[in-house]
């Protein structure tokens, strides 16, 4: 693809260089080619990149100004939006395999065209995939199961029935689909457990992108969902009936108990705690390791937009940091009295 081509599409203003030059990739700028795309964002990585073998850099707008070299220069606003587009664009199709003579289709499934089966997957009765989706090796999709067009369903992915899937999504290896969400009925008389009904549904809409092994569960009467361009990292387990917004960030270890719901743009960092039939407002921004009650809702409502809410309960950065100087200044001197004493 020329960089013209880019530029018709990504944006950007051409201050040094051929528009006609052709670029086939990106990479770092210690590994870069004359054919291949770099970005900065400072000025220690525009040196960096400037000085590189690459044959386009993209910088934001003043960075280049002092440019010795004859490497091609873009100006754009976000430069590391335009290089993760870039990328995109230019990134080789995977080839079409169509149907692996080891995996196993029901011959009531729908497949549309162009979708790869690899080895050993497995399509379950009634079950329908969209055009361009790849299905990759033993990848089970369950009975009733729709899956949009252009996904791609990675090694070892499990679809349980009761899933509707969307639209360019995304399945990392071992990811789990409506699974039993974890409900049960203890009997107060025998101290025994009953699983409580599990036979809601799951919906995944458009432009998710769920990690290695990561599980979300299926609705225990009701639905479980996922918003549209949610991004969900490895280890992340979701429970049933949860409601999670759009463009969430829901980062390794996370856990959302049953009944939870997730607002709009949120991001929950590594190892955040929900409890179940809790309420996270839209954008909230929960740092590692924070959790939030049974029952609680947590909103930025009276809080400055970005404030990032931290520890147990999750509550605003710096009040938690006025708390912990507070306890050290009170151990210290409890610690000077005991000395005195």
């Amino acid at each position: 693809m020329t960089l013209a081509q880019l530029i018709e599409q990504l944006g950007g203003t051409l201050v040094q260089g051929s528009a006609e030059i052709v670029l086939r990739g990106v990479n770092s700028p210690a590994k870069a080619t004359a054919s291949e795309i770099v970005f900065a964002e400072d000025v220690a990585s525009a040196a960096e990149g400037l000085a590189c073998a690459a044959g386009l850099i993209v910088l934001k707008p003043g960075l280049g100004s002092e440019a010795t070299s004859s490497i091609a220069i873009i100006e754009a606003r976000d430069p590391r939006m335009w290089f993760a587009r870039a990328a995109k664009l230019l990134a080789k199709p995977l080839p079409e395999t169509g149907l692996h003579a080891s995996a196993v289709v029901d011959p009531t499934a729908r497949i549309a065209a162009n979708v790869s089966i690899a080895a050993c997957a497995v399509i379950g009765a009634g079950a329908s995939i969209g055009a361009g989706t790849r299905i990759e090796a033993g990848a089970i999709v369950g009975e009733g199961v729709a899956i949009g067009s252009e996904c791609r369903i990675h090694p070892r992915v499990v679809i349980n029935p009761g899933c509707t899937i969307g639209d360019r999504v995304i399945l990392h290896p071992g990811v789990v689909l409506g699974a039993d969400g974890f409900g049960y009925v203890r009997d107060n008389q025998t101290g025994r457990y009953t699983q409580f009904p599990q036979q809601g549904t799951l919906v995944i809409e458009d432009d998710v992108e769920i990690g290695a092994n990561s599980t979300v569960d299926r609705g225990a009467l009701e639905e479980t969902r996922i918003g549209r361009g949610t991004k969900i990292d490895n280890l992340v387990h979701v429970g049933h009936n949860c409601q999670i917004g759009s463009d969430v960030i829901l980062v390794m270890g996370t856990g959302i108990s049953g009944s939870s719901s997730v607002g709009n743009n949120c991001v929950l960092a590594g190892q955040v705690g929900i409890g179940d039939h809790v309420t996270i407002g839209p954008g909230v921004i929960l740092g590692g390791q924070s959790g939030v009650f049974n029952g609680k809702t947590l909103t930025n409502e009276g809080h400055k937009p970005g404030t990032i809410f931290f520890g147990t309960p999750a509550r605003p950065l710096p009040q938690v940091l006025r708390e912990q100087a507070t306890v050290t200044r009170l151990a210290k001197r409890r610690g000077g009295e005991t000395k005195q004493g």
